[in-house]
């Protein structure tokens, strides 16, 4: 997967789940989005993320995260810059006089740092919520409300994105890698200013307790040094460190700078290091693990959008017969075979549809109704084999699903008839979805009914009488054919 096409994926997980949040308050309307997802897409999970695409660009996700785009790195540079001051400040490299006291320049500026790096280590077991009070989660919150505030969406981004990288194990790793990075700016950038101010202005570097020993400080000095000291930081011996005292003003300039180098190796490889290294490994655990950045498709809500989709895809034949060899056209009986009756016959139409319309009792039709029963079946065919009509009318729903049962009874209708035509029916009082009229006329072409006409409309379809002293009988008046109290 392409690196566009991986943050594409990304971006409409984070796009469902934020629409996710948004509905928990109460659906949105999504009539059209409905459609145009179900027309860009063929699988599910396409469509619920263009779904949540065209209800994203609705209520402004897509303009709120391109905005949060554009402050968080603002917002990471903010508090590097904090971290920085409060750092410098505290340990007095820059403001304040020309004293330094070693260790608590040392404490000052990895006090913290060893604190936070300590709780993000005890968080990787601990709750996704913790990392909120991390560096990472306070950049994601400030950013969310410098590019929405409270009343916009970037809240909601904020929480769906929280939500995606905790389901994903990424949320300690993701945040952590903001976090270590601000680290990692934070000490290059202290590291710069100390040894500026080391290298152009004289400072006297030193230790003192009121209550602490000499030999607390030569212990302390030299085990602090010793991973300074592998690469190749020089480490004051204890004939410095007990030198290096308010009182030893003395103190030559080597052993000035030997203080001023360890001071720079602890900073490194204490602080500048382990962010560094930490960054890299946050990185690369997201890397991996990044594509299992989607939706939880075991929600309720994501499976009711599923069903939703499916309900809209047009009905499929059933029962299709696939290794039979294509069917020859039946053959109707000749005009000298036939009588004059017309018959009409509803065709497992739902048992709440009105059959016969009243009308047709008047134009000489005769009519009959089969739910599906093999009875039913053959006692129409039986009516026809008796009547021989020179028309039949079959009316079949629309909406239903033809099969080899259906296919059947045309070809035992057409047999025993002169003429056989289609009529499908709508449901309601409106006119049959184009889809379905489509999916029959198909269907009835495969299986060898092709010569059967076939309309949703019934003037197309309505069977007249052959020319007698009268004349033809006229078309009845186009009528929808709908629910009606059952005959």
């Amino acid at each position: 997967m392409s690196r566009e096409s991986r943050a594409g994926a990304i971006q409409d997980a984070l796009f469902i789940e934020a629409i996710a949040l948004i509905e928990q308050a109460g659906p949105l309307e999504d009539a059209q989005a409905m459609r145009t997802a179900a027309a860009a897409a063929a699988d599910s999970g396409s469509r619920i993320a263009a779904r949540a695409r065209e209800l994203g660009q609705r209520v402004g996700l897509q303009h709120t995260l391109q905005r949060a785009r554009g402050v968080a790195p603002w917002v990471a540079l903010g508090l590097v810059a904090l971290v920085v001051t409060a750092g410098l400040s505290l340990a007095g490299t820059v403001v304040g006089d020309r004293r330094i006291n070693v260790m608590v320049a040392l404490v000052s500026l990895l006090g913290a740092h060893g604190v936070t790096l300590a709780l993000w280590v005890v968080g990787l077991a601990l709750p996704a919520g913790a990392f909120r009070f991390s560096f990472g989660g306070l950049w994601l919150a400030l950013t969310a409300r410098v590019a929405g505030g409270h009343t916009g969406q970037a809240p909601v981004l904020a929480r769906a994105a929280t939500r995606l990288l905790a389901r994903a194990r990424l949320l300690p790793w993701a945040l952590g890698f903001v976090s270590h990075a601000i680290w990692t700016f934070s000490f290059a950038v202290v590291l710069a200013s100390l040894l500026f101010a080391l290298a152009f202005r004289n400072y006297t570097l030193s230790w003192e307790s009121t209550i602490l020993e000499p030999a607390f400080f030569v212990r302390a000095v030299q085990a602090l040094g010793a991973l300074p000291a592998l690469f190749g930081f020089p480490v004051p011996d204890a004939n410095a460190v007990l030198a290096a005292t308010p009182a030893g003003s003395t103190m030559p300039g080597a052993g000035q700078r030997a203080w001023a180098l360890w001071l720079t190796g602890c900073i490194v490889c204490y602080g500048l290091l382990p962010r560094a290294l930490l960054a890299l490994l946050c990185a690369g655990v997201w890397r991996l693990r990044r594509a299992r950045m989607t939706p939880d498709t075991t929600e309720p809500a994501y499976r009711k959008l599923v069903t939703r989709f499916d309900a809209m895809a047009p009905a499929r034949v059933t029962d299709a017969d696939p290794g039979a060899p294509p069917a020859q056209a039946p053959r109707g009986l000749q005009r000298n075979e036939v009588t004059d009756a017309r018959l009409a016959i509803a065709f497992e139409l739902p048992g709440d549809w009105a059959w016969p319309p009243i009308q047709w009792e008047a134009m000489g039709f005769v009519t009959s109704r089969v739910d599906g029963s093999a009875a039913q079946r053959r006692a129409v065919l039986d009516q026809l084999a008796h009547a021989r009509p020179h028309c039949v009318l079959v009316a079949c729903a629309a909406s239903a699903s033809p099969d080899r049962g259906t296919a059947r009874f045309l070809r035992d209708v057409a047999a025993l008839s002169g003429e056989c035509r289609v009529w499908l029916v709508a449901a309601g009082d409106g006119v049959a979805d184009a889809t379905g009229v489509l999916r029959w006329r198909t269907w009835l072409a495969d299986t060898g009914l092709g010569g059967l006409q076939a309309s949703e409309r019934l003037a197309d379809v309505i069977p007249e009488k052959p020319m007698g002293p009268t004349g033809p009988t006229p078309h009845a008046n186009e009528r929808p054919y709908g629910r009606g109290p059952a005959a």
